[in-house]
């Protein structure tokens, strides 16, 4: 392994265990609930996301220890292949990023809980980033199906997951802090603890805010809609005639600030991209390089990203020291029909900026997602360093006709400079690092 490679995948793995559930997870229940206020009834414990499962088997380990008379119970539904070991909450896993059948089952079993709080009850919520399709639970009238036409309508037109989300808030019985009002309807406390990877870590965002105020409207919903020119061809009858009606006031709205007077619900950010971005940048400071943090809220076409950053490289290189570009932020990758593709949002904004350095021949880059999965395939991203570029012009693999094609992943594949982490149980976005030399 080179040196610029094994400084790739340490400022990756520092960026992660910043993150990691098993430590912040009991940290900030100890700031919750201090000693001599544990929760000593019944504690109710749901959650959804990517994280949530590893989240839950802090938080059971956390109270073993420390809440002797606290009664334990709860679901929890993550990803598959995300689940983590639990002695009383379950764990189920569901489909994402489009939603299914498994995940609903577990949202409808989440609700019924809920419904049954008392006076005196707490409910912890534990939600991080994948919360969204995970935590799938139509209102009235709109079915899983529809639900999965219109998310799979969304990511085929490039909205970001921020527009997606508002959408979907909109459709569901449990988002846009629907939970949080049934909670509380019933006299239970509410606390949520909030993995964040999206950029601003609005708890009203991640997720789509299960148990947090939301600002959006019914009306926005329609406008991003008709933003990517989704109608009747492409969005359920139901969703459109659902949305309308909220509109004209026949279904009530999400959950708005005013609603939370004189009650006790508190969204607690845990986790954060920029924290992570902090660790990374702590890290390649010890390897000689001065970092250069970018910002954790970078959106936008993934290639179009990838070739803004080959320009700021150039920038930076004329400083001529050592400097490790990091950045976060989840990009959008619009795929045209007919094609397939092949890879994520990382993937290909590495490829993008990959074919756009050819003139800086001694730079080395990494961009994965730290939840450990891009996109279609199993690897969370891919890294370069100059022995790859040269690998890839002996082998005579051209950028652009994979760029055209969607299929970074195949790139990096043949290159084997894939990221392959398995799930890591965490997700605070995406993570992009490019070291420059002199």
């Amino acid at each position: 392994m080179s040196q610029q490679e094994n400084i790739l995948k340490n400022a990756f793995a520092a960026a992660l265990a910043v993150a990691d559930p098993s430590k912040i997870v009991p940290e900030y229940l100890s700031k919750i609930f201090p000693q001599g206020s544990e929760p000593k009834g019944r504690c109710l414990v749901v959650g959804a996301g990517k994280a949530s499962a590893s989240m839950a088997t802090a938080l059971e380990s956390h109270a073993k220890s420390c809440w002797p008379n606290a009664m334990i119970e709860g679901v929890v539904l993550t990803r598959y292949g995300h689940s983590s070991p639990t002695g009383h909450i379950q764990i189920i896993e569901a489909g994402h990023p489009v939603p299914d059948q498994a995940g609903m089952h577990g949202a409808k079993e989440i609700y019924r809980l809920v419904g049954e709080l008392q006076t005196g009850d707490i409910l912890i919520a534990l939600i991080s980033g994948g919360g969204s399709s995970l935590l799938t639970l139509p209102q009235a009238g709109i079915s899983i199906e529809d639900m999965r036409k219109t998310t799979e309508a969304l990511l085929r037109s490039g909205a970001p997951i921020e527009e997606m989300n508002v959408v979907r808030k909109h459709l569901s019985a449990i988002q846009g802090g629907n939970l949080a009002r049934l909670a509380i309807a019933r006299g239970a406390r509410v606390e949520a603890l909030l993995i964040s990877d999206v950029t601003g870590d609005s708890p009203a965002d991640i997720a789509s805010g299960p148990c947090a105020p939301d600002y959006s409207t019914y009306q926005d919903a329609l406008d991003i809609l008709a933003k990517y020119h989704l109608s009747s061809d492409s969005i359920p009858g139901s969703v459109l005639s659902h949305l309308q009606r909220g509109v004209a006031g026949e279904v009530p709205e999400t959950l708005k600030e005013a609603d939370l007077q004189n009650t006790a619900v508190s969204n607690h950010v845990i986790a954060t991209a920029y924290k992570s971005l902090e660790a990374a940048a702590a890290y390649v400071r010890t390897q000689g390089y001065e970092p250069v943090i970018l910002g954790d809220t970078i959106t936008g076409e993934a290639q179009a990203v990838g070739m803004e950053q080959a320009s700021l490289a150039r920038q930076h290189l004329k400083m001529n020291k050592p400097i490790a570009l990091i950045s976060g932020g989840e990009c959008t990758v619009t795929i045209p029909n007919g094609i397939k593709g092949r890879g994520g949002r990382c993937s290909e904004y590495l490829l993008s900026f990959f074919a756009a350095s050819t003139d800086l021949p001694n730079i080395s880059a990494l961009a994965a997602d730290t939840d450990g999965i891009d996109g279609s395939e199993k690897n969370a991203g891919a890294w370069f360093t100059p022995e790859i570029r040269q690998a890839a012009n002996q082998q005579g693999l051209i950028p652009s006709q994979f760029l055209d094609q969607h299929d970074c992943y195949g790139f990096f594949a043949q290159l084997d400079a894939l990221v392959e982490t398995g799930p890591t149980l965490t997700n605070v976005n995406d993570f992009r690092i490019i070291l420059l030399g002199k």
